[in-house]
């Protein structure tokens, strides 16, 4: 099924033509819970891994004991929430069983489980450059695979380790057949599998991010508007790949190539949330029906970074195979 973006509420290109040499063209990818296959774009999906190749791994948690969860417990955890929130149930009845309670105290408390060497990492998301138009392509690649540890790391500014893989698809004869998976996570490091549902749109750099004279025109223009600009007409919300930097909490910074210093640009943003409480970016398709209190609709991969935040990733303008650099906002 497709998803369509609600038209934005102003041309603001028209009403300040400063703007529009700034816009950029995203992809947002709207993922939507589902069962991709390693052929498929995807988030938290199988992954197009040749057998022969090393899967990475995270050797900060090697264990030999690990506080989290195991991932069977977390993907039990979301179905019996989303279950039993769908159940009707009496006033004053319990939401979940004493059964039920057992195994979601037991992920939500975490418990101490041992871990044999170095943390597989997990997978993240695979893009397809067939479906992702503007996806670099470095060395002739078609396909971009994102993995990364199930922890925070606090020399990454408490978010997880990652690491990114750039493949031509039909070099993969071998693919391998079941990925290791890791012992132990952070339950909200485990995205649920969801498929994609990718949509171009226009977007312009956050106001911070403008040259102050039309920063200035920006702030006039929204005067008595409550952040038209910031929240509707800049950045897209949501995972997307392209575009530009979501900055939110702190102010924009240099960042460079750690490989050659040249100058990085968006690759991929990973959201804890698809659009915000107002709805403005919520997709044309979604905005109709009821949904369940969980999962929540605009929460479809389940992760939760930072408090709400979402991870960029940004690539080098020069060469997109050299080391990339991560930023959370």
């Amino acid at each position: 099924m497709v998803r369509t973006t609600p038209p934005r509420p102003f041309d603001i290109a028209a009403l300040i033509p400063g703007l529009a040499p700034l816009a950029r063209v995203a992809v947002r990818l709207h993922p939507r819970p589902g069962e991709p296959t390693a052929a498929d774009s995807s988030i938290g999906g199988p992954l197009l891994w040749p057998a022969d190749e090393a899967w990475p791994t995270c050797p900060e948690h090697a264990g030999p004991v690990l506080e989290g969860a195991s991932i069977p417990d977390v993907l039990e955890r979301r179905r019996i929430l989303a279950e039993a929130w769908a159940r009707p149930r009496p006033p004053g009845q319990n939401l979940l069983t004493e059964q039920e309670k057992i195994v979601v105290d037991r992920v939500d408390d975490g418990s101490e489980i041992t871990v044999d060497g170095p943390l597989p990492m997990v997978p993240v998301a695979q893009l397809y450059a067939r479906d992702v138009p503007g996806l670099p392509s470095p060395g002739g690649a078609d396909l971009l695979q994102v993995l990364w540890c199930p922890f925070d790391h606090e020399d990454e500014g408490y978010v997880p380790t990652t690491a990114l893989r750039w493949r031509v698809a039909a070099d993969v004869t071998d693919p391998l057949v079941e990925a290791p998976l890791p012992a132990a996570v952070e339950e909200h490091y485990l995205p649920q599998p969801c498929v994609l549902h990718p949509e171009e749109v226009l977007e312009h750099p956050a106001p911070h991010c403008l040259p102050p004279d039309l920063a200035a025109l920006v702030s006039e223009w929204e005067d008595g508007k409550h952040g038209a600009y910031q929240h509707n007409l800049a950045v897209a919300a949501g995972t997307k790949a392209g575009g530009h930097g979501p900055w939110s909490f702190s102010d924009p910074f240099p960042m460079s190539c750690p490989d050659c210093g040249a100058d990085v640009a968006p690759l991929l943003t990973l959201a804890s949330s698809e659009w915000d409480g107002g709805g403005s970016w919520r997709p044309v398709e979604d905005a109709e029906g009821e949904h369940p209190p969980f999962p929540l609709l605009n929460e479809p991969t389940e992760l939760m970074i930072g408090r709400g935040y979402n991870l960029q990733f940004y690539a080098c303008t020069a060469d997109a195979a050299h080391r990339h650099v991560t930023n959370m906002q």
